[in-house]
C-alpha cells in the first residue's frame, strides 16, 4: 500500500502547485480547442493528360515541376474518371455525381439544365466563406448564353474559361509570330514565348492572383480564405506548345506505341474512329498513318505535357515564393487519359485503362509526403475530399468518398472500386442520342465493361481484362470458359453498382 503523509498532501506549496495546474489546465484547454487558420487551395487542372509523367514511372514524357509536387505530397496510382471526355468528367468531379444522376453524357449539355439547385464543389466553399476564383478551364468551356462556365461557383466573373482549343492561336504583342515549323496535322511549333498560348498566359494571371490576396494579407484586409482553380487547356489537341518543349525529345528515340492493334476479341462497340485526331488525316485511319506520322503526333503530345508542367511549375513555385505553401491544399488532375495509337485510338471516348486512368496529387499541410495509394480511386472522390481536408462541414447527397484515411495512411484501404462509363456514339448529339452506354467496372485486377443497348438495358457485349496478366488489355477474356467464374463475380458487382442504383438506366429513358 502506498504511504501518504497527509500533512504534505495539504501543504501550502502543494495548494499552489495545484492552483497553478489548474490555471494552465483552463488556459491550454480552450486553446486546443480553437480551429485552425482555414487552409487555402490551390486547384489545378488539366485536360487531356493521360498518366505519362515521370513520377508515375513512365520515361518519355519530361514532367519535373509535376515530379516535385508529387514527392511533396501523395500520388494516386490508380485514379479514374467517370467518363473519358471533358464536360461528363468534369460535371462529375465538380458536383460529386455521376453522370447517370446529372443525366449528362455528352458536351453541350450543362448539369444546371437538369440539376439547377446543385452546389458545385467551388460553391460549396464559396457558402463557407471562401473567396472562389477561376483563371482557365475548370468546368466544360460551355459558350452558350445561358451557360457560360458556371458563375454562381465563383465569387467574381472567370477568366479565360470562354474559348474553344481551335481559338488557342499564338499571339505576342506587337510583334509578328513565327511561321509554323510543324508539317503534319494537327500539330504547332512556332518559337515563341510561353504566353503567346493560352497555357503561359493562364500561368501568369493566376500568379498575378496569388500575389494581390498575399498583399491583402499583409495589408490586414482580412481576405477570405482562397479557393484558386487554375484549368490548364493542354496537353488537349492541336498540340502546339512553343518550339522550346518541342527541343526537349529527340523525336527518332520517342517509342511507338506498344499495342497497336485492337485488342483480340474486342467487340465493335468498344471502339470508335478516333475524329479529334484523325480530322487532320483526311481519308485515313489509323492503321494508315506511317511511322513517321505516328511519332510525330506522339512528340507533339509529349512536348504539350511539359509545357503544362512548366506552367504547373510557375504557379506552385509562386505559392512557396509568398510563403503561402505551408497552409495551402495543392490538388492536380486531369479530366482523363488519352490513346496515341493504342488499341488502333487516338484521342478520347473508350472505357479502356488508358482513358479513365488518370493522374491525381493531393499535397496537403500536415499529411506525409512523397507517398503513394495504390489502391483503386475516382475523381468523384475529390470533391468530399477537400471539404473534410479543410474541415468544412460536409454536404448532403454526394457519391464519393473522402480519400482523407489514405492521406494519412497510404497502406489503408479503399472501397476498392471505380465505375467509368461511356455512350455509343462517341459525342451524342440531338440527331445522334445515345444508342448504348458501356459501363465500365475497375477493381484492383480486372476491368469488366458491359455494353448496354435501350431496350431495358439489354447487354449487347462484354469485355474482361486481367491486369495482372495482361495490364495492355490486348485480349478480352469474356469469351473464355476458364473466365466464367470472375466474369459472374464482376457481373454482379456492377449490377448492384448501376442496377440497383436510382439513376439506373436514366440515359434511355
Amino acid at each position: 500500500m502506498m504511504n501518504v503523509n497527509p500533512s504534505a498532501a495539504h501543504s501550502p506549496r502543494r495548494s499552489v502547485l495545484c492552483c497553478w495546474s489548474l490555471l494552465l489546465l483552463l488556459m491550454c484547454g480552450p486553446q486546443r480547442a480553437l480551429p485552425r487558420e482555414p487552409c487555402n487551395v490551390l486547384f489545378i487542372a488539366v485536360d487531356d493528360m493521360r498518366v505519362e509523367l515521370g513520377c508515375y514511372g513512365e520515361t518519355q514524357a519530361l514532367s519535373p515541376n509535376i515530379d516535385r509536387l508529387a514527392a511533396d505530397g501523395t500520388l494516386f496510382e490508380r485514379a479514374y474518371c467517370q467518363q473519358a471526355v471533358c464536360n461528363p468528367s468534369r460535371a462529375s468531379l465538380l458536383t460529386g455525381l455521376r453522370p447517370d444522376r446529372l443525366r449528362v453524357w455528352d458536351l453541350p449539355t450543362h448539369f444546371r439544365a437538369n440539376l439547377p439547385e446543385v452546389v458545385t464543389l467551388p460553391q460549396w466553399f464559396k457558402q463557407q466563406g471562401y473567396q472562389t476564383i477561376d483563371i482557365g478551364k475548370i468546368f466544360h468551356n460551355w459558350r452558350q448564353d445561358a451557360y457560360r462556365g458556371d458563375p454562381e461557383s465563383w465569387s467574381e466573373p472567370a477568366l479565360m474559361h470562354y474559348a474553344s482549343h481551335a481559338t488557342d492561336e499564338p499571339w505576342i504583342e506587337d510583334q509578328e509570330v513565327p511561321q509554323n515549323l510543324s508539317l503534319t496535322p494537327r500539330t504547332e511549333m512556332r518559337d515563341v514565348p510561353d504566353n503567346a498560348y493560352f497555357d503561359g498566359r493562364i500561368a501568369d494571371l493566376a500568379i498575378a492572383r496569388l500575389k494581390a490576396w498575399k498583399a491583402a494579407v499583409e495589408e490586414q484586409a482580412e481576405p477570405k480564405p482562397l479557393f484558386l482553380a487554375v484549368g490548364f487547356w493542354k496537353p488537349h489537341a492541336p498540340f502546339n506548345a512553343p518550339k522550346a518543349y518541342w527541343d526537349l525529345y529527340d523525336r527518332s528515340a520517342i517509342e511507338l506505341p506498344k499495342n497497336p492493334e485492337p485488342p483480340r476479341n474486342v467487340p465493335s462497340l468498344a471502339m470508335h474512329d478516333s475524329r479529334e485526331i484523325l480530322r487532320g488525316f483526311v481519308g485515313k485511319q489509323s492503321s494508315d498513318l506511317s511511322e513517321a506520322e505516328v511519332r510525330a503526333l506522339r512528340h507533339g503530345y509529349f512536348a504539350a505535357i511539359s509545357y503544362v508542367d512548366a506552367q504547373i511549375g510557375k504557379v506552385v513555385e509562386a505559392l512557396d515564393a509568398l510563403e503561402l505553401r505551408e497552409n495551402t491544399v495543392v490538388v492536380l488532375w486531369s479530366d482523363h487519359g488519352f490513346h496515341l495509337g493504342e488499341h488502333g485510338l487516338w484521342a478520347k471516348t473508350s472505357n479502356f485503362e488508358l482513358d479513365a486512368r488518370v493522374p491525381l496529387i493531393i499535397s496537403a499541410p500536415g499529411m506525409p509526403k512523397a507517398q503513394r495509394v495504390q489502391s483503386v480511386v475516382e475523381l468523384l472522390d475529390l470533391y468530399p475530399t477537400l471539404v473534410e481536408l479543410c474541415d468544412l462541414p460536409m454536404p448532403q447527397g454526394l457519391q464519393g468518398r473522402s480519400l482523407l484515411p489514405v492521406l494519412r495512411d497510404a497502406s489503408l484501404p479503399t472501397k476498392g472500386y471505380a465505375l467509368t462509363q461511356h455512350t455509343r456514339p462517341a459525342y451524342p448529339t440531338d440527331s445522334q442520342p445515345v444508342s448504348a452506354m458501356g459501363y465500365s467496372l475497375r477493381t484492383d485486377r480486372y476491368r469488366y465493361t458491359e455494353w448496354r443497348g435501350p431496350e431495358s438495358g439489354l447487354v449487347l457485349a462484354r469485355e474482361l481484362y486481367d491486369h495482372r496478366l495482361d495490364p495492355l488489355e490486348t485480349l478480352n477474356r469474356a469469351l473464355d470458359v476458364d473466365s466464367r467464374e470472375i466474369l459472374e463475380r464482376m457481373r454482379e458487382q456492377l449490377a448492384q453498382l448501376v442496377d440497383a442504383s436510382p439513376d439506373a438506366a436514366a440515359w434511355y429513358r
